[in-house]
């Protein structure tokens, strides 16, 4: 699992920072690519990397603010230019998100050439995705409009083959190998049965990964956050405003760290950062968030990172 911001601005885009998207790239794990959010820009944003639209199955929007949103209706159009016509697209977000994506292709006169599914969460919380390999669930944040959190959490895999003691049990390579890694029983040569549980290491618990939209400090969202591996969360304002992170709905980069540091949370990601944060403002915020939560970094747009 990889991360790449394409966004981390807060609001509008200045020339260091455009509105909000991220990529969740899940390419080793199952070759697609989720976005969170996809503000005005977020297409040209792409062009800059070698990431590819085609490759994004879904999109995950937290809230119906322009800033989150605005990008969408031109990203859905050129999607279907860029390899992406055989496969279908689901959209989950707030109510809402149905009407924005049916009147912008309807007064544009958009005909996409594949199929998009919106799936509308209409409650507070609940699970808004699941398969074998992925589940992601959402809660209510603390913001001016319903805005969404969502966590994804992957299946535990698989623990992998005792390929030493294997072979010190006289198993030789070949089949008798992976019928070992399934956990089956096998019998050797010499008539000597072998239990493949006694040759396969514990299952390794799957990555959790937590991405926020805009939200005042809300101590209700930590089930959400809570053992995640990565936290991103906005971080609007330094860590002194708090009182003007309350009146307009946002965070300051401190109370974000306490949220990580409340959640047991392994890294914390600053993202929605005030255009007038520069150079050595913008250092202080991470100071800010490093203070409470040691692993906090505020991070730039094109900045990427693997989930360990």
């Amino acid at each position: 699992m990889k991360l790449t911001f394409l966004g981390t601005g807060a609001g509008l885009p200045s020339r260091n920072r455009n509105v909000s998207s991220l990529i969740l790239k899940l390419l080793d794990e199952s070759n697609e690519m989720w976005m969170f959010d996809c503000g005005e820009g977020t297409q040209h944003q792409l062009l800059k990397t070698t990431l590819k639209p085609r490759k994004v199955s879904k999109i995950f929007i937290t809230h119906l603010h322009g800033d989150h949103l605005y990008g969408l209706p031109g990203f859905l159009a050129s999607r279907g230019f860029q390899g992406g016509e055989n496969d279908t697209l689901t959209l989950y977000g707030p109510r809402g998100l149905g009407d924005y994506i049916r009147v912008s292709h309807q007064v544009s006169q958009t005909h996409l050439n594949y199929k998009i599914k919106v799936v509308e969460l209409g409650r507070d919380s609940g699970i808004a995705f699941e398969n074998e390999q992925y589940k992601v669930t959402y809660g209510l944040l603390n913001h001016g409009i319903r805005c969404y959190g969502y966590r994804v959490e992957e299946a535990a895999h698989p623990g992998e083959l005792l390929i030493d003691k294997a072979r010190a049990a006289g198993v030789p390579n070949g089949p008798l190998l992976g019928k070992l890694k399934q956990r089956e029983r096998i019998t050797l040569a010499d008539g000597t049965i072998l239990d493949g549980n006694d040759f396969v290491g514990p299952d390794q618990p799957g990555h959790i990964v937590t991405i926020f939209g805009d939200t005042r400090y809300h101590k209700p969202a930590l089930p959400l956050i809570q053992d995640a591996d990565v936290l991103v969360h906005e971080a609007t304002y330094a860590g002194n405003e708090a009182t003007l992170a309350h009146q307009h709905f946002h965070s300051t980069a401190k109370q974000a760290a306490m949220m990580a540091k409340a959640g047991n949370v392994k890294q914390l990601y600053l993202n929605h950062i005030s255009a007038r944060y520069l150079g050595r403002d913008v250092q202080q915020l991470q100071r800010d968030a490093q203070s409470i939560f040691k692993h906090s970094t505020v991070v730039k747009d094109f900045d990427e990172f693997t989930i360990k």
